[in-house]
């Protein structure tokens, strides 16, 4: 969730900030399941901002706070290309995310997002 709203405050992209960061002696390690996501959500990015933008409902992704944005961009990742993770876990996740990080509306409002995501994930991943 660091990277992809550090690049979002930096005007770069996450996988720009993971390539300055993997190897480098001047930060801790960077672990495999993060690079997974940070590759994995900038490949589908496009894909997934469509997605949040259809079923966010009144909300424009510039409208949205940038952490919530990040969160929600990891939990519509892991929901239809993490095959590893149950949309229950990433819904879960995401929302512990959302109260820990940011705003006392944010959780509802990912949970909210990610559940109407979550309805129709079977029929998504269908077409993926």
């Amino acid at each position: 969730m660091e990277f992809l709203y550090e690049a979002a405050q930096r005007s770069a992209t996450p996988v720009e900030l993971l390539r300055e960061r993997v190897g480098s002696p001047a930060v801790e390690p960077v672990n495999d399941y993060t690079i997974t996501l940070i590759e994995g959500v900038s490949a589908q990015l496009e894909r997934v901002d469509e997605l949040l933008a259809e079923h966010s409902q009144g909300w424009t992704l510039s409208r949205m706070p940038p952490v919530d944005l990040a969160i929600l961009r990891i939990g519509v990742y892991e929901m239809l290309w993490a095959h590893d993770v149950p949309d229950p876990v990433a819904i879960d996740e995401a929302v512990g995310l959302a109260k820990e990080l940011s705003t006392d509306d944010s959780p509802r409002f990912v949970n909210g997002v990610l559940g109407r995501i979550g309805n129709i994930a079977d029929r998504l991943r269908a077409v993926l």
